[in-house]
């Protein structure tokens, strides 16, 4: 357990790490993909679906979405 915790320690924080200078519409884009992303998994897993694919469709909705909301479009 040990010998697997620190690498994925360490990939956690090189990941947050990798965010840290965005810009707001990039911002509001990766949020909501990952809304988006988690929201399609959620909602194909009880209507009985492919969470993967719940995932993928919910994820370039809500992308596409944040991203007119960063621009100032909505």
């Amino acid at each position: 357990m040990k010998t697997i915790l620190l690498p994925l320690a360490l990939c956690g924080a090189l990941l947050a790490s990798g965010c840290s200078n965005l810009t707001r519409e990039e911002q509001t884009t990766l949020t909501g993909a990952g809304i988006g992303a988690a929201g399609g998994a959620a909602i194909s897993a009880i209507a009985g679906g492919n969470a993967g694919i719940g995932a993928l469709i919910g994820g370039a909705a809500g992308a596409v979405a944040g991203d007119l909301k960063g621009k100032g479009y909505w």
